[in-house]
């Protein structure tokens, strides 16, 4: 049995699909780990993915990688 996601533990799903974002950019732009992770966390796409009542948060790490890429 699963728990549902809210906007309250939504905060545990994050860090995974970051870790996933930031490799990929940092290896397709050749820019620094922490340098990726940067550019993430100040991105439209993750206010989307940090909001629950978007469903971002329920994307595969490629749709979301594909949608950063379209707004970097």
């Amino acid at each position: 049995m699963s728990a549902p996601i809210t906007q309250e533990n939504l905060y545990l799903l994050l860090p995974v699909k970051i870790g996933w974002l930031a490799q990929w950019l940092s290896e397709d732009k050749g820019i620094s780990l922490a340098d990726a992770i940067n550019r993430i966390y100040h991105s439209q796409l993750y206010k989307k993915l940090a909001t629950e009542s978007t469903k971002y948060w329920h994307l595969g790490p490629v749709d979301l990688y594909e949608e950063l890429k379209i707004e970097l």
